[in-house]
């Protein structure tokens, strides 16, 4: 349930701050590398109480990033012209590197801890298969991370670009698997919170896979309607 409350607060700041998001990003990016700076700090002394609950909280299980990537791809779920994605879509690319610098601290804590425990041979199957999709999204993370500055972005041509960020999808996903590893052995044995966190985890990412597909239905069908339109059958269509 966690998951679902670190959400639904993202979403609400988002909306409530985008103007000062968009006006003064760096400000929020600062921010996520403070609080990476103490995460990591905090694997190694021991923090006041609060902001290491905190802490723990939004960073600990990458919590606060992965609702912020939830966000941003949910906002592609909406039609380009309603208010969903007018009010959140200018800063999808500030909500995104804000989300891929809250993630880096989390996963060299947690790449390091997966390594030590292969290494150590105590590693169960789901840490090793863990720790490889870890590492496809910490590749993933790198390469979607930096292009989505826009000072890379513009040295990129337009068709390089879209066909990177294509990339975001199967990352998504691979969160989504990454998760069910972790959560998965305690569900089955039956720990109630596990269950709860892989019900309101599937819920967020198979409904995202389901109404992305249709997204993607409805505007191929808008764009053969208007096709159609503007070319109607029998009227010959102008050389590109």
């Amino acid at each position: 349930m966690t998951f679902l409350f670190v959400l639904v607060g993202a979403a609400v700041f988002a909306v409530l701050c985008k103007g000062i998001i968009k006006a003064h990003p760096g400000v929020f990016y600062a921010l996520a590398i403070t609080l990476d700076v103490l995460f990591v700090v905090g694997s190694f002394v021991r923090l006041p109480g609060a902001l290491d609950d905190a802490l723990f909280l939004l960073l600990h299980k990458c919590t606060l990033a992965t609702a912020l990537f939830a966000i941003v791809m949910y906002i592609g779920v909406f039609k380009r012209d309603g208010r969903v994605a007018q009010q959140l879509r200018p800063i999808r690319a500030e909500l995104s590197i804000v989300a891929w610098l809250l993630s880096l601290a989390h996963m060299a804590v947690y790449l390091a801890s997966y390594a030590t425990r292969l290494s150590s041979g105590f590693a169960q199957a789901n840490v090793a298969a863990a720790l490889v999709v870890a590492l496809a999204l910490f590749v993933l993370l790198l390469v979607l991370g930096v292009t989505s500055f826009n000072a890379v972005k513009r040295r990129m041509s337009r068709t390089t670009w879209k066909r990177v960020q294509l990339w975001a999808y199967p990352f998504f996903g691979l969160v989504y698997v990454h998760v069910m590893l972790m959560l998965l052995p305690s569900a089955l044995r039956g720990g109630v919170a596990a269950q709860t966190s892989v019900a309101v985890y599937s819920v967020v990412f198979l409904g995202y896979a389901v109404a992305r597909s249709a997204r993607a239905v409805a505007d191929r069908a808008g764009v053969t309607s208007l096709r159609e339109k503007t070319h109607p059958e029998g009227q010959e269509t102008p050389a590109a």
